[in-house]
């Protein structure tokens, strides 16, 4: 049976252990995402700062293929540009980030990575900030349309206001709305299937069997990190295949596993997963 977590992050605690876990449990693929450039050692200056970054992340992936079969998620996450305006004015981080998303696409049509990351803060931030960080959004959205890749996103709380204005700016710029991935989703399956945007729902509590009581039409992740100062968190690396057998004792079938876990991610992302 595959099981596919769709969010995880590998850092500096159990590094390809959290593989080996995941693996030891049921799980078979899983998509990585890199980290802000803080977890890399970089202070971005210039968009090429976070070539550095993702060619360091797709490196890793392609060792994690050892274990699992893994795929390469690649972006500027939105949380930069806090990071970038401490040493520079927002205008010039904003820039610097649509120019790394540039650089992103160039190494998904190279087939060295499958899908973008980008997003808005999760924090409260200033108006110029938050008006910067959709500006960057949508460029990251064009050049998914451009590139013809999914794109996840790393945004505030859930609200059905909040998902809709982005359905809206991707359509503004012709993407998919399915094509559309929201990361840490809660388990708003009808929702998200009236708006189009696709959930990425986190497995916290029963948030797996919640969303499956309202359809299929959604994927599973557990955003683990990896940090060493944050052992288990968000989730740990074994979530996803216990939740994924936790749906099979309620009744789910196979049939059912199947598509949040491999026909939703091919359709998704583009890629084949058998």
């Amino acid at each position: 049976m595959i099981i596919t977590d769709d969010h995880m992050h590998l850092y500096n605690h159990l590094k390809f252990k959290a593989l080996e876990q995941f693996k030891n449990a049921g799980g078979t693929h899983v998509f990585l995402v890199n980290l802000l450039s803080k977890h890399y050692g970089l202070k971005p200056t210039k968009p090429e700062d976070y070539l550095e970054m993702f060619k360091k992340h797709i490196s890793m992936v392609e060792k994690a293929n050892k274990i699992v079969r893994a795929f390469a998620v690649i972006g500027v996450h939105p949380a930069e540009i806090t990071l970038l305006g401490g040493r520079m004015k927002v205008q010039k981080a904003a820039e610097i980030m649509k120019s790394a998303f540039d650089l992103a696409g160039k190494l998904i049509e190279e087939g060295k990575a499958v899908a973008l990351k980008s997003g808005r803060p999760h924090y409260k931030v200033s108006k110029e900030v938050w008006d910067l960080s959709n500006e960057v959004m949508m460029h990251a959205f064009e050049v998914a349309k451009d590139v013809g890749c999914a794109i996840q996103l790393h945004t505030e709380s859930y609200t059905y206001e909040g998902i809709k204005e982005i359905a809206e700016m991707a359509d503004k710029v012709g993407l998919k709305r399915y094509k559309v991935v929201k990361h840490f989703s809660p388990p708003k399956i009808r929702e998200f299937e009236e708006v189009g945007i696709f959930p990425s729902v986190i497995c916290l509590n029963d948030y797996a069997l919640e969303a499956a009581k309202q359809g299929s039409r959604f994927m599973l992740e557990t955003d683990y990190i990896d940090d060493k100062d944050r052992p288990g968190a968000v989730l740990g690396p074994k979530t996803v295949p216990r939740k994924v057998k936790e749906l099979l004792k309620h009744g789910f079938d196979e049939d059912f596993i199947y598509k949040i876990c491999v026909e939703n991610v091919e359709k998704v992302y583009g890629v084949d997963i058998i």
